[in-house]
C-alpha cells in the first residue's frame, strides 16, 4: 500500500469515528434535554408537596380546614 493509500485509508476511518461520534453527541443532548425536563418537573412537584406539608403542620388546609367554607354538595 503506497503511502496516499495508507493516508486516505486513515482519513476515511477518522471520517467515520467522526461520524458516529456527533450522532453519539446527538443522542446525548436528546436525553440530557428530555431528563432536563423532567428534573424541572419533579423539582416543581417537590416545592409543591413542601408546601402542601408546611400548610398541613401549620393547620392551614385551605379550603378544606374550614367545613363552612366548603361548597354545598351538588344536589342542594
Amino acid at each position: 500500500m503506497t503511502d496516499s493509500m495508507a493516508l486516505l485509508t486513515r482519513i476515511e476511518h477518522l471520517e467515520s469515528q467522526l461520524t458516529f461520534q456527533e450522532d453519539t453527541i446527538e443522542s446525548l443532548n436528546q436525553l440530557v434535554t428530555q431528563q432536563n425536563r423532567e428534573l424541572t418537573e419533579i423539582h416543581e412537584r417537590l416545592r409543591w408537596l413542601g408546601r402542601k406539608v408546611s400548610q398541613l403542620q401549620n393547620g392551614d388546609n385551605g379550603p378544606e380546614s374550614d367545613p363552612s367554607q366548603e361548597p354545598p354538595p351538588p344536589h342542594y
